[in-house]
């Protein structure tokens, strides 16, 4: 349940993200829950390597380094999710920041008191 959950909590931030200028997403529904798949398995893989190799940047920029990366792994995802498009690494910094705040929310929207 909980990865059915991530899973649209992927796809609502990435349908979100298309209010930053710059960054578009065609395509139908199916389209979207393949891209919300595919960004999940990228962060799944792609993102823990990146933040380890980006350590130094984060700790001499105190973690402000890690908006950066963000916006960096979202304008190269976008190569791999069909119909999302990144025109720059602006917008990609801020489609991390609607990411990170769309997922912030629905995690606590979602969060058990186990």
């Amino acid at each position: 349940m909980r990865i059915l959950l991530s899973l649209l909590g992927n796809i609502l931030a990435l349908l979100a993200t298309t209010v930053v200028p710059g960054i578009t997403f065609q395509g139908n529904y199916l389209t979207l829950v393949i891209a919300g798949v595919l960004f999940a398995l990228f962060n799944a893989i792609i993102r823990p390597i990146a933040v380890v190799l980006s350590i130094p940047f984060l700790i001499v920029t105190l973690g402000l380094f890690y908006f950066i990366l963000n916006g960096i792994l979202l304008y190269v995802a976008a190569a791999f999710i069909p119909g999302y498009r990144v025109t720059g690494l602006l917008a990609g910094i801020l489609g991390g920041l609607v990411l990170t705040v769309v997922n912030w929310i629905l995690g606590a929207m979602t969060k058990s008191d186990d």
